[in-house]
Order: structure tokens, then C-alpha cells, then sequence
């Protein structure tokens, strides 16, 4: 393992099952290491001067306030990198309920923005890549079907319809398939979304394992208890 500990990011449809799995790596780092990993969302409001940018943008989206969403979103991200994911590395694991990604994929739905245009914008003020992202893969009706599913008032009418969704998705895959000209993302993994919570949990485990980003555990010693 690293002498740090990892940056991960969990990217996927509305539905897809990120919220789940960022709870169970958070209680697997915590049973098997002791360890209580931090946990950001895609946006953290960390530049106070840029939240109400950030709020009209995502909920109001239109030309005129693009660029200062852009702008605002990048002076967000570059705060939680700056304040949040680097210092906290040394002494735990970092995950993020979404990242890059996303901001690739709403651009290019809602303001028609290539994603490449929208990640030049990105990597000019930010430097630093996860270690690994997570894109949990799942077809758009049943990740609708998923997200309609939850209670609450997490679905949104102008965004989680079929049409927005099916656009998302095909920006995702646009992007993960050329993985080199966005460095940004790091190592880009897909899972496949449609198994059990169970399997995808230790799906993600497993991929984590083979890029040791996780600490190895030793042998149980005798009396039957593990020592790390």
C-alpha cells in the first residue's frame, strides 16, 4: 500500500447504487482497518463566495450564468482538494459521492458543452487525480426505475426523465472510453451496477485490492486473532 491512503471517487447514473456502496467501503475501512474514512460529495460549498453561483447553476441552468457555474464549480473543487482530500489522505481514505464526471456529463446536457471543453476548464486549476473512479454502469430505465423507487424528493423532474438520463449515459461512455485524454479521473474502473449490493460491494473491494489501495491483512496468528 501507499504511504497514503486513497482518493476514491464513486460515479453512475441517479439510481445506480453510489450512496450503497460508498456505505459499505466506509464500513469495511472501519471493520477490517479501524479507520473512518472522509467522505465529500461532488459539491462542498468550501469557496463561500461561489455558493450562490453554484446553486443557481445547477438548478437554473442558462447560457448567460454558464461560464460563472463553470467557474464557480472549479473554485469549489479546487477548495475541497485543497482543504479536505490532501490533508486528510495521511491519515484515512477519502471518498467522494461523485466528481469529475458528473460536471462532464451536465455540461455537455445542459449547456451543450463537449466534455473535453468542460475538462480543459477543470484540469487548468486542479491538479490532483483520484486514485481510482468507480463508474457503476446500468442501463438508463432501470436506473431511472431505481431512482423513482427512493423516497424523498431526490428525483428531479428536469433531470431524471429518460430522455436527460439517456444523454448522461452517453456522455459517461464517451468519456470512460478514452480514459488517457482524462487524466483527471485516474483509473477508470466500470462495474457492472445490476448485481446485488453484496456482489458490487465486494466487486469494488476486489478491484481496490488488486491496485493495493487497500492494506493487506495479515494471517490470523494463534487464539485466532488478526494482527495488522
Amino acid at each position: 500500500m501507499n504511504h497514503r491512503y486513497p482518493f476514491i471517487v464513486i460515479e453512475g447514473l441517479d439510481g445506480t447504487g453510489k450512496t450503497t456502496l460508498r456505505k459499505g467501503l466506509f464500513r469495511l475501512w472501519e471493520g477490517l482497518y479501524g479507520v473512518t474514512p472522509l467522505c465529500v460529495l461532488t459539491t462542498n460549498f468550501l469557496a463561500p463566495d461561489q455558493a450562490a453561483a453554484i446553486v443557481t447553476g445547477k438548478y437554473q441552468p442558462n447560457a448567460g450564468i454558464r461560464d460563472a457555474y463553470l467557474s464557480a464549480i472549479v473554485a469549489d473543487k479546487r477548495a475541497t482538494l485543497d482543504r479536505l482530500v490532501l490533508p486528510q489522505r495521511a491519515a484515512r481514505p477519502v471518498i467522494a459521492d461523485r466528481w469529475l464526471l458528473s460536471e462532464l456529463a451536465f455540461f455537455a446536457v445542459k449547456h451543450g458543452m463537449r466534455a473535453s471543453e468542460t475538462y480543459g476548464a477543470l484540469a487548468a486549476q486542479l491538479t490532483v487525480a483520484p486514485d481510482i473512479t468507480l463508474v457503476l454502469d446500468l442501463e438508463t430505465d432501470a436506473s431511472m426505475s431505481r431512482a423513482q423507487a427512493r423516497q424523498g424528493d431526490a428525483v428531479r423532474a428536469d433531470w431524471d426523465v429518460r430522455d436527460v438520463q439517456s444523454r448522461v449515459r452517453e456522455t459517461y461512455e464517451a468519456v470512460v472510453s478514452k480514459p488517457d485524454e482524462f487524466p483527471l479521473l485516474g483509473d477508470v474502473v466500470r462495474l457492472d451496477a445490476r448485481r446485488p449490493r453484496s456482489e458490487m460491494l465486494l466487486a469494488a473491494w476486489d478491484v481496490l485490492r488488486e491496485r493495493q489501495l487497500v492494506p493487506s491483512l495479515a494471517a490470523p496468528a494463534e487464539g485466532g486473532k488478526i494482527h495488522g
